[in-house]
């Protein structure tokens, strides 16, 4: 085997691991190490599975590679981090893990909390509600008046707790 060959399979598992990882919603800090893991062991995984079930069909043994990675960071994420893998929970910074540490401790050296990182839901849900009226007035169902009174509404509504 030579070097550019060990070289590409590092970079595959790498690229496999980053994507598995980005697949999953929420922050997964994690040593470059523990990417590349996943990464490794969800191609081989995929590969031998794959090629098991589909005759060495490259379409199926990318998906299965790209499956069983996402799946390990799902596994790592519930049982190692202890954090849902979707919801609101999800979308917290974690509290444990491999490099969070690391990774909570050089964001505080920005200035940044990483307990605040969280996207604040009640911002979320006046965005996507004012994103609505303001489609609705350029479609022509609510008149000027009637979509300033409706805006004039949802921000008052939201600076009472909405």
């Amino acid at each position: 085997m030579t070097a550019s060959v060990v070289f590409a399979v590092i970079l595959s598992g790498l690229w496999t691991g980053a994507l598995a990882r980005l697949a999953i919603p929420g922050p997964d800090p994690m040593p470059i190490w523990l990417t590349l893991a996943i990464g490794l062991a969800g191609s081989i995984v995929g590969a031998v599975v794959g090629k098991s079930i589909s005759n060495d069909n490259g379409v199926v043994i990318s998906f299965l590679s790209f499956g069983v990675a996402m799946a390990l960071v799902a596994v790592y994420r519930r049982f190692v981090q202890r954090r849902p893998i979707f919801g609101p929970g999800a979308l917290a910074f974690p509290e444990r893990g491999l490099g969070v540490e690391q990774t909570r401790e050089r964001l505080q050296k920005l200035g940044l909390d990483p307990n605040a990182l969280r996207p604040d839901q009640g911002k979320l849900e006046q965005a996507r509600l004012e994103a609505m009226l303001r489609e609705l007035h350029r479609a022509g169902v609510l008149t000027d008046d009637e979509f300033a009174d409706k805006l004039a509404g949802l921000h008052d509504a939201h600076g009472r707790g909405f």
